[in-house]
């Protein structure tokens, strides 16, 4: 079998050469982040999702030719393959066209008709399928007299005949050709339809929509599919495949009777049988197939909508190296608060209670005030949860009392904080810290760095994905991880501060590989240049090709070990220095030096020009993190609950979670709004992945607000993009987060600035804070 070729087909857009290279680099070992940086002369650069296309074509084309040598090897040993069917497999590039080809020749339990044919009635049979011209009822009848046999169970001619149809039902439903059709007939024209189980009709439940419920099954939508499956499984309700019966037996007539009236002593007999093939053992198998087949499309369209949410949280923009003061709000129990130098590492943990008693609300306003100053905080991070929004008013009302203008209060999405906190990991990280603890300092190092603290918790935990849990959890967990690795290899990694949750993902390095990297720092110290990993144990130099690029190295030997460089172009950096009579850290960021350089004058056959340019724009800007820059979303204020909101009410949200079927925003009140595709723009939204991702802040406008339900109706339509952030020159110098305490400035100025930090556009205050 021509892989390549038959990929290349398949993709339509890929050259065969292309696939081919790439096929090999799979096959030695190369990793996708690796193979799509790194090796783009031999793939044609292509991308992460062509390679993982082609991996994936690569592996279903392996297993299909696996099944057809198995196939042929179990049909010869029956003595019935024929060079005929040897090609018919051969020429096959569809898996269940395979089966279906290979469905009478596979062993299988007792059915009617292997029961008739050990009866004897197998030529009895083939008379009828021949229908004779010449041949009359009358005819059939005697024909099956001949068979008559009571010790074999033929005691009449109705056993007989009976026996006939059987076989006759069971070779027409397993013709190819026809399960072929009645297939794709389904998928075009049947429909899925739902109902409520008996005894369960007056139940309020979720699945309300679906007690009586029918859709096309090729126009049904994937979120639609997995409601229906899980309402089945949790037993509310019944699903079946509605088929275009009629039209599906009137075409397997057309494929089994003969025209003609001479004929019609067989027709009867025949339409008995091919009525029976297709409701006894067509429809049920096909129904099958059809619901597997519904089931991996809305499977496969679930796991694309959570891996690109995922990946878009992943690279939600960090705030960076700063001291945070991160608070897990508690309303019954205080807040969680700890400290965190510009590392992450963690520096002291207390409790606020600021709601409870005046006397405890004002010992915690003190105790905030001098724990900023005491550790020289630059910025609060509050988690979203229960409480966010006391504790963000309190936090504000304490830096304004203050005259702090330059720390941001900024509201953390904590969800699956509280996962990371009862984890393995990090009881790990901190064996004598408390659960709270872990949580609060989750919550303010996912503000200083989101990926490097998301990659400790489980994808599925973090609350982006649509029925995460309906899919196939292997696939999700492989296609998941390929997400989160192409994610911290896009970023890179720092070889001396990164942990081991974080260095497993990088390309070539395994969760092994990662903890003795992280044993050989502490025993020897940080690693001054990259080719110290080859001194770490198990980690050889296969390992070093594939991860090395992607690694960082900070204040090293070489100051291309900061970069994402490779260390095999190194040689040709160290050329084009040279060539313009410079050192290479004089090269690396010399803008006017690089865009005069003669990309073709250091192509060889080892480096092509694509590499070269990637290596002129990487020296350009060395070490750039991509991700974007950090800006925190502003919130209502005075809208704290979910009774505050109104019809009509325009308001910033930030987006929590895209489906198919809409995006559901954050407004601040401990409950999400939902915008229906139907309400994301003036024109058609099939994909709202394409208008909104996860992270990304949205002005709405509410609809409707069902307080029983928890349900919150939002519109993107018709709504001030830039409704909830305060205009500059609305903030007046009577500001409270003024440091200088300047009372001057207009009423309207001084009502602006009340909202606190969130409300001033945060580009320009960005620079206020320590470097």
């Amino acid at each position: 079998m021509d892989f390549p070729h038959l990929i290349a087909q398949k993709m339509g857009h890929v050259n065969q050469n292309s696939v081919a290279n790439t096929i090999n680099l799979l096959d030695e070992g190369g990793t996708v982040p690796f193979i799509a940086r790194y090796r783009k002369e031999k793939t044609g650069s292509l991308d992460e999702k062509a390679i993982l296309d082609i991996l994936e074509f690569y592996t279903y084309f392996k297993d299909l030719w696996n099944r057809k040598e198995t196939i042929l090897k179990t049909i010869e040993k029956q003595d019935r393959l024929t060079p005929q069917l040897r090609e018919q497999i051969e020429s096959i590039l569809d898996k269940t066209e395979l089966e279906d080809l290979y469905l009478p020749y596979k062993p299988k339990r007792k059915t009617r008709a292997s029961q008739a044919r050990e009866k004897g009635l197998t030529p009895l049979a083939e008379f009828i399928m021949a229908q004779a011209i010449k041949e009359t009822e009358q005819s059939i009848e005697q024909e099956a007299a001949n068979y008559l046999d009571p010790e074999k169970g033929v005691k009449s001619l109705d056993d007989a005949l009976a026996g006939a149809r059987d076989i006759i039902a069971e070779s027409v439903a397993e013709r190819a050709d026809f399960r072929k059709y009645v297939r794709e007939l389904t998928l075009r024209k049947g429909r899925l339809k739902s109902t409520v189980k008996k005894g369960k009709e007056d139940l309020r439940s979720k699945f309300e929509d679906y007690y009586d419920f029918s859709e096309q099954v090729s126009t049904i939508p994937s979120h639609r599919v997995l409601a229906a499956f899980r309402g089945e499984k949790e037993e509310f309700l019944t699903l079946s495949v509605q088929t275009p019966e009629d039209e599906i037996i009137i075409h397997l007539e057309a494929g089994v009777i003969l025209a003609g009236e001479r004929n019609s002593g067989f027709r009867t007999i025949l339409q008995d049988s091919i009525a029976d093939a297709y409701k006894r053992l067509m429809a049920p198998s096909i129904a099958n197939d059809i619901r597997a087949e519904l089931k991996k499309r809305a499977e496969a369209s679930a796991m694309d909508v959570f891996a690109e949410n995922t990946r878009n949280l992943l690279l939600q923009p960090p705030m960076g190296g700063r001291r945070v003061l991160a608070i897990d709000p508690g309303l019954r129990t205080g807040s969680k608060v700890v400290l965190l130098d510009e590392t992450g590492k963690f520096l002291r943990q207390t409790v606020l209670f600021f709601t409870h008693s005046g006397r405890k609300a004002k010992e915690a306003e003190k105790m905030l005030k001098e724990l900023i100053y005491e550790y020289q905080v630059e910025v609060i991070a509050v988690g979203n949860g229960t409480g966010s929004r006391e504790a963000t008013s309190f936090v504000k009302r304490v830096l304004g009392v203050n005259h702090i203008s330059d720390i941001p209060c900024v509201v953390v999405n904590e969800s699956g904080a509280s996962v990371y906190s009862a984890s393995e990991v990090a009881r790990e990280e901190f064996p004598r810290l408390d659960i709270t603890a872990r949580g609060s300092i989750s919550i303010g190092r996912r503000l200083m760095d989101p990926l490097a603290e998301l990659v400790k918790i489980d994808p599925k935990s973090i609350g982006v994905g649509q029925y995460q849990y309906d899919v196939n959890q292997g696939l999700l967990k492989k296609r998941l991880d390929q997400v989160v690795e192409s994610c911290v290899n896009y970023v890179g990694v720092d070889l001396n501060t990164s942990s081991v949750q974080l260095l497993k993902y990088v390309a070539g390095i395994n969760k092994a590989q990662a903890a003795n990297i992280i044993n050989y720092r502490q025993q020897r110290g940080v690693f001054t240049n990259k080719t110290m990993l080859l001194q770490v144990p198990k980690f050889g130099e296969k390992s070093f090709e594939q991860a090395a690029g992607f690694l960082r190295i900070r204040n090293g030997d070489s100051p291309l070990d900061n970069t994402a460089v490779h260390p095999e172009t190194y040689p040709l950096v160290e050329k084009m220095a040279f060539d313009g009579n410079i050192s290479v850290p004089e090269l690396i960021g010399n803008q006017n030096y690089l865009d005069s350089v003669d990309v073709e004058k250091y192509v060889t056959s080892q480096v092509g020009l694509p590499t070269v340019r990637d290596i002129i724009t990487e020296l350009k800007q060395p070490g750039l993190d991509p991700r974007q820059k950090f800006e925190p979303p502003p919130f209502e204020e005075g809208v704290t609950q979910m009774s505050h909101l109104k019809e009509g009410m325009a308001l910033n949200g930030i987006v929590t979670n895209v489906t198919d079927f809409g995006a559901f925003v954050d407004l601040g009140v401990h409950q999400d709004g939902l915008v229906h595709k139907s309400n994301m723009a003036d024109y058609f939204v099939s994909r709202p992945a394409e208008v909104v991702k996860v992270g990304e802040v949205v002005a709405v406008k509410v609809l409707e607000v069902d307080l029983e339900r928890k349900r919150i109706s939002l519109t993107m339509r018709d709504v001030d993009a830039q409704k909830a952030v305060v205009p500059e020159d609305k903030i007046g110098k009577g500001s409270k987060f003024n440091k200088k305490g300047d009372k001057k400035g207009d009423k309207k100025g001084k009502k602006a600035a009340r909202g606190g930090y969130a409300n001033r556009p945060f580009a320009d205050l960005l620079g206020k804070l320590k470097s």
